[in-house]
């Protein structure tokens, strides 16, 4: 989140005459896209090239499933009018917080294993990019060469494609209103394995070295999953979620400050 594009209340009001706007706060993370917030509504502008039809069908279909997801209410121009979800950001972690996502996951990953073929792949690649990898280490080989050394495994990952993943399910993407959980910002979804989906939220909710929280969430999510995570496998994708935000905090921030806490 962030403002790239200034808009006035004024003009909100004009674009958006069908609903009630009677605040516009700017947020001020995030530098990828125009993010408002409104009385009842998120308010965004994508500054880059992205799937906003298919982030518009995905939402639909996630609500249309039972999940607490925000779907767009109306579109005027580059600009959309998202609804605003409850909640808060979850700052102690407990254990009805990790019975909640991993109930959300499961219940997802199922919903886009059964509509897997209904989406344009048009901009989705990968989750992890063999190309996009090795473009990133280029940095960290001239500039943190100890860094580099632990990154490289990320050149040889080959992970499953079991459908369209999330890829960024860490605390600033999610809300809780008492137990039930929000999830939201799925416009950088791509290909890979619901594994890595799992790990990457493990991790964001630093939860990746609670072995109880760990166990926790396979014994929640393989009730209901497509398909069953083993602990070897979820070891492994942990891992490499680890490896890849820190390669991207590196190159993001120019420094290990960021990539630290992960490796």
């Amino acid at each position: 989140m962030g403002v790239k594009t200034q808009l006035t209340l004024k003009e909100a009001q004009n674009l958006f005459k069908n609903h009630n706007i009677t605040k516009l706060i700017p947020t001020t993370s995030g530098i990828m896209d125009t993010t408002y917030i409104s009385d009842n509504f998120i308010i965004k502008k994508y500054e880059r090239v992205v799937d906003v039809k298919n982030d518009i069908r995905l939402l639909e279909l996630l609500k249309s499933s039972g999940l607490n997801v925000p779907t767009c209410q109306e579109q005027n121009k580059e600009w959309f009018l998202y609804e605003k979800l409850e909640g808060d950001e979850v700052k102690n972690i407990q254990t009805y917080h990790i019975v909640a996502l991993a109930r959300f996951m499961a219940k997802f990953h199922s919903t886009i294993y059964k509509h897997r073929n209904n989406f344009d792949t048009t901009y989705l690649g990968k989750t992890i990019d063999k190309d996009e990898i090795n473009k990133l280490l280029k940095y960290p080989k001239q500039n943190f060469f100890s860094y580099y050394k632990k990154l490289q495994p990320l050149k040889n990952y080959d992970s499953k494609s079991d459908g369209l993943i999330h890829g960024d399910i860490f605390k600033d993407n999610t809300l809780f209103k008492k137990q039930k959980i929000a999830v939201f910002d799925f416009i950088d979804s791509s290909y890979g394995s619901f594994s890595f989906d799992v790990a990457v939220c493990l991790v964001g909710f630093g939860a990746r070295k609670n072995n109880y929280f760990i166990n926790l969430f396979l014994q929640v999510y393989n009730q209901k999953a497509p398909r069953k995570i083993t602990k070897k496998e979820l070891s492994k994708e942990i891992n490499m979620a680890c490896g890849y935000y820190a390669l991207k905090r590196i190159n993001g921030y120019k420094d290990t400050k960021k990539a630290k806490e992960l490796l």
